[in-house]
Order: structure tokens, then C-alpha cells, then sequence
């Protein structure tokens, strides 16, 4: 059973990521934890005379939170029935990478799913907002699903690349999977400045990727661009992608597709669902 953590601030972009985790694993016996974090304020931090009580923060943060969680149980009851699925409702106090961390290792955490604000969410993931911080501090698979992705079909799943070093190819078991599940096609995209042939370290890895999802649809394709996100925004268009798949530990191509600054014109970060895959960090 597979064990998959949302956490919520009640927003609609949160609400819409939280749907889309229920058709994206309908198929699939889940325990979703349905998580609030009552972040601690700088202000609070800063005002060394005031120290919240157990009490006060039990009142103040807890108790209302657990109200709205269970309105959100409702809300999905009434738009899913699935008897693959329970949900149980998580209230925490404190940091909020700290306390995503804790629920990974208590509930042995297998996905996170997350919404943002697309384009401009992702921009402002560089001054920390809380996806991007998952993404990039949390060791943990995650799905991040814009606010304007609704779930269909997962047919093809883009997987950028520039066939670096794969250290553990573990990390690809989710992507294997979805592969597997959805019967979808995974291709692979790699984009160069200017026409360049592989050198070996690179060939080695593609040979190395190949070998790894040899009994799945998958194919190679290789663009010719200046930017990255520009050829990124082409494939997707073209072939209408559901998905796009990224390595997190290579963190220099991960950033040049997620984190740029130029939003203009690139929608894939505001109607595509990005899984980042990480190393699990248990067992």
C-alpha cells in the first residue's frame, strides 16, 4: 500500500492538487495524510518575551485546523468513493520543511503531491516558497501539480536529461511505475546548445537508461536549442505531454528548467505536473 502525503494550506491550488492525487492513483491502494502546517512566524521567533503554551497553540492553531481538514474529508467524499483509498488528518506546529520531513519518516512516506501557483509559484520558489522548498530540501519523490493541471489520461511522460551520472537507479522506481501503470510512453529529451555528439560518459548512461525500461515504451529524442526551457515548451506543445519527470540531484539542470527567471510564454509550468524523483531516504 502505497502511503502519500498532501499537505494543504486550504487553498484552491491545494484543493486542485488534492484531486488530482485521487484520479492520478485510482487504481492503487493509498493512505493518504491529509497535512496542515501552522508555520512558526518570524515575528514569534523574534520576540524572545513571548513564548506560545501548549495550550495556546492548541487552540489558536490546532483545533481550527482540524475543522478545516475535516471539511476537506467531506469535500472529497463527495466527489470520490474509492475503496483503494483511506485518509487520515495531520496538524502540526512548527517549521514547515521540518515537519514535512517528520511525517516522511513516521509514515514511511512513498509520494508527496503539492500544489503551486504555476509560473509565478515557481518563480518565487528561489525566495522559498513552500513547494519549492519541498522540491529541493526534501528527499522524497514529489508531485507538483500547477493550478491549472486537471488529471487525464497519463499517455507520455517527458523525461529531460543530459545523461549524467545516475548514482542509484532506484530513484527511478516511481517512474517506472507510473510507466508501467498508466501503460504510458516515456521519452526522453535531451537538448544541446549546438549539434554535439554524446561523449562516452553520456553514451554510457543512455545505454544504462535503455537497459533500465527496455520492456516499456520509451524513445530518445535529441533538440537543438539555445534554451532549454524554449525547447522544453516545444516538445510538450507538439506532443502533448501529461507529465514531465525530473532527477533532482542533478541540480544544475533541474534549476535551469524550474527555477529560471523568464516566464514568458512557458506554460509547462503552469498546466504540467512535474514529478521530481529523489533518492529515498528509507528503506
Amino acid at each position: 500500500m502505497k502511503s502519500v502525503l498532501l499537505p494543504t494550506d486550504f487553498s484552491e491550488n491545494s484543493w486542485n492538487a488534492i484531486k488530482y492525487a485521487l484520479a492520478f492513483l485510482k487504481n492503487e491502494e493509498c493512505v493518504f495524510y491529509l497535512l496542515h502546517v501552522n508555520t512558526v512566524s518570524q515575528h514569534i521567533l523574534n520576540d524572545s518575551a513571548y513564548i506560545a503554551s501548549e495550550n495556546v497553540i492548541e487552540e489558536i492553531y490546532i483545533k481550527p485546523s482540524r475543522i478545516k481538514l475535516l471539511s476537506i474529508l467531506k469535500r472529497i467524499s463527495q466527489i470520490s468513493n474509492n475503496s483503494l483509498h483511506k485518509f487520515y488528518t495531520v496538524v502540526e506546529y512548527g517549521f514547515f520543511i521540518d515537519c514535512i520531513r517528520k511525517q516522511i519518516e513516521e509514515k514511511r512516506i512513498d509520494l508527496i503531491v503539492m500544489g503551486t501557483k504555476g509560473a509565478s509559484g515557481l518563480k518565487k520558489i528561489i525566495i522559498g516558497s513552500y513547494a519549492g522548498d519541498v522540491v529541493v530540501k526534501v528527499k522524497c519523490t514529489t508531485l507538483v501539480v500547477p493550478e491549472n493541471s486537471s488529471y487525464k489520461d497519463i499517455e507520455e511522460v517527458a523525461f529531460p536529461t543530459d545523461f549524467s551520472s545516475f548514482n542509484n537507479f532506484n530513484t527511478l522506481t516511481p517512474l517506472l511505475n507510473i510507466i508501467k501503470t498508466h501503460e504510458a510512453k516515456l521519452s526522453f529529451l535531451y537538448v544541446n546548445k549546438k549539434k554535439a555528439e554524446l561523449n562516452y560518459e553520456q553514451n554510457k548512461n543512455k545505454d544504462l537508461l535503455e537497459d533500465f525500461f527496455m520492456d516499456y515504451d520509451h524513445e530518445f529524442y535529441f533538440l537543438t536549442n539555445k534554451k532549454l526551457e524554449n525547447a522544453i515548451q516545444c516538445f510538450t506543445e507538439s506532443r502533448g505531454i501529461d507529465m514531465i519527470a525530473m532527477v533532482a540531484k542533478n541540480l544544475n539542470y533541474f534549476q535551469q528548467i524550474l527555477f529560471h527567471t523568464r516566464v514568458e510564454n512557458i506554460t509547462y509550468h503552469t498546466d504540467i505536473p512535474f514529478l521530481v524523483l529523489h533518492e529515498k531516504i528509507n528503506a
